[in-house]
């Protein structure tokens, strides 16, 4: 596209593949670099590094892509934009400088700064609102509190000359929509352009689940072995094509595409520091192979507030499971936990959390030992972590013995309580959190700016409404013709993950005759007769006709956030398979 701007990822989270930077730098042409580095549950790992070592929070990974291809991308002209700056991004400025000398490179380096608030607490916790009714707890627990910001300040840094820009908490998006507003020289209120951008940037963030990684049909994506890291090359009007490198693996489809638009989202209105993207307009399609071209997607005025993650350290806990093999697992279940009890010093009201299940392989003729095991699992946390240490592990120990037939532990061995920590969201004014952006010039020079994060209230009042789509009901299937009971997941694709202590599950069709079936079979009744572990739980159900999908908030599904879930899956990367999984009648003439 002319004019466009083609901007690569190169990173999903802290830990993805260490030579994504080089494969996107060397394997085709791009404008910048980026990725995310951040989540709720990295802000926790990076405050536990920053105690251990003090201006150290930040990924360190990014320092050593650096390492890998500054040089190639101060020839090329590659811009450098992360968040991977997370806890210290005036460190991670550092360490990027330590390899610049080491290289014999000077690039201009920006940070910008201020969305770390932990320091101010003390003056700005009366100022906290509650996100989503969650409490907001004890600030002096806090372990880190960080506000999302958006991207004029990347903005203001690239306008000053930056060669690389490492933010904190930017959001996963506006590491995208940044450079895109830079390059195309938008104001603040250019609301469907900068929709688009932070679409495609959402779309990108999660580096190879945009190129088949994680995806519900996984069989029809080719070189899924080793898939190739996405770009997005945003126009001026914010519409994007979505590709990824020639000759590298994965597939970039409408369904790779669609699936990725469904990660961890709640309602249609998509809040960003920088705009409401309103994915109720999103329209996608197939360009060529591996070219997605997404288009349409209306914006407006953001909140007048930033969205704050805080992560409190919330215990101890111990997580201990006992294998349960072949015969009356049930009674084997209620004897394991009849006789830790009667070891443990301690009862189940002692504890501040006490969760257990059984979980059965449904194998009723194993053919192996393997299928033959069902598990007891339990999960204790408290304050106080002598009462989920020794004591606990040591009374699972003493059934070794003197319980069940086949005993033995699959997890869970002698050892202290472990500690964990509680996510709380909360809510703070835009205008309380001001972003700094320094500057450190080739020349040595170093510059200071001051970027508002608070909306003027006369663009504020410039809402963007027309345009939104229509949210009327699908026309009912009025004769859907004989069915046959098969797998959900044989007509639908899904994507799920974690938002705080929330699991969104989103569920994707791929004909608009599916669709329209799946939007009047899944409703939220049947959701939680398919997944009935959310049956006392409040479930938000969303419908995007546009993209033939359909996107549900499970609330408190992962209880107080992933760090402290005592879910096997903490962070719901599985439920959506769970729910392809469940056996349903569908019709014939949506099989064929």
């Amino acid at each position: 596209m002319a004019d466009s701007i083609r901007i690569a990822n190169c990173s999903g989270f802290y830990g993805d593949r260490i030579t994504a930077a080089k494969e996107m730098v060397d394997g085709g042409p791009i404008d910048v670099l980026t990725g995310d580095w951040l989540a709720e549950l990295t802000m926790l790992i990076l405050a536990r590094t920053q105690a251990k070592r003090p201006g150290g929070g930040y990924a360190r990974t990014f320092v050593t892509q650096m390492e890998h291809v500054m040089g190639s991308c101060l020839d090329k002209g590659i811009k450098v934009v992360t968040n991977a700056g997370g806890l210290d991004p005036d460190g991670c400025a550092d360490a990027v400088a330590e390899v610049a000398d080491k290289l014999g490179l000077s690039p201009t380096i920006a940070y910008v700064s201020g969305d770390n608030l932990l320091g101010r607490m003390p003056e700005l916790f009366e100022h906290l609102g509650q996100f989503d009714g969650t409490p907001l707890g004890d600030p002096t627990n806090y372990l880190s509190a960080n506000a999302y910001i958006g991207g004029w300040g990347i903005v203001d840094a690239l306008n000053s000359g930056a060669d690389i820009v490492i933010a904190g908490r930017a959001t996963d998006a506006a590491v995208v929509c940044g450079p895109a507003a830079w390059h195309h020289s938008w104001q603040r209120d250019d609301w469907d352009a900068l929709a688009g951008a932070i679409v495609a940037g959402h779309v990108i963030e999660c580096g190879t689940q945009a190129t088949g990684g994680n995806y519900s049909f996984f069989q029809e994506v080719p070189g899924l072995t080793r898939p190739g890291f996405p770009w997005a090359e945003i126009a001026a009007d914010g519409s994007s094509v979505i590709g990824k490198h020639e000759g590298t693996g994965g597939q970039v489809s409408v369904g790779t595409v669609t699936s990725q638009l469904l990660y961890e989202i709640g309602g249609p209105a998509y809040l960003n520091p920088d705009v409401t993207s309103h994915f109720d307009t999103i329209q996608v399609e197939q360009l060529e192979p591996d070219r997605v071209r997404i288009h349409s997607t209306k914006g407006s005025a953001p909140p007048a507030t930033l969205k704050v993650a805080m992560n409190e350290m919330g215990g101890f806990r111990q997580d201990v499971s006992v294998a349960l093999t072949g015969l009356d697992v049930e009674a084997k279940a209620a004897l394991v936990a009849a006789g830790f009890w009667e070891a443990c010093p301690y009862t189940p009201d002692d504890f501040a959390s006490c969760t257990s299940r059984v979980i059965t392989t449904g194998k009723t003729d194993p053919a192996s030992n393997e299928e033959a095991v069902s598990s007891w699992r339990l999960s204790l946390k408290d304050p106080d972590e002598r009462k989920v240490g020794r004591a606990v592990s040591n009374a699972v120990i003493e059934l070794a013995l003197a319980n069940i037939p086949g005993f033995f532990g699959l997890s869970g061995g002698p050892g202290p309580g472990k500690p964990y920590g509680v996510y709380r969201p909360a809510v703070i004014d835009a205008e309380l959190v001001p972003m700094e952006v320094t500057v450190r010039h080739a020349d040595g020079t170093t510059t200071r700016t001051s970027v508002d994060s608070h909306l003027p209230d006369e663009l504020r009042a410039q809402v963007v409404t027309d345009g939104v789509a229509d949210q009327s009901p699908t026309a009912p299937v009025t004769d859907a013709g004989p069915t046959s009971l098969v797998p959900l997941g044989r007509l639908v694709g899904t994507r799920s993950g974690d938002k705080g202590g929330n699991a969104n599950l989103g569920v994707f069709a791929r004909t608009p005759e599916a669709f329209v079936w799946l939007d009047q079979f899944l409703t939220t009744e049947r959701l939680v007769e398919l997944l009935p572990e959310a049956a006392s739980l409040t479930v938000d159900r969303h419908p995007l006709p546009n993209i033939w999908s359909i996107n549900f908030l499970i609330h408190g599904l992962l209880e107080e956030g992933v760090a402290a879930s005592s879910r096997q899956d903490g962070q719901a990367k599985s439920l959506g398979e769970w729910l392809r999984a469940r056996i349903v009648p569908i019709p014939h003439s949506l099989l064929s």
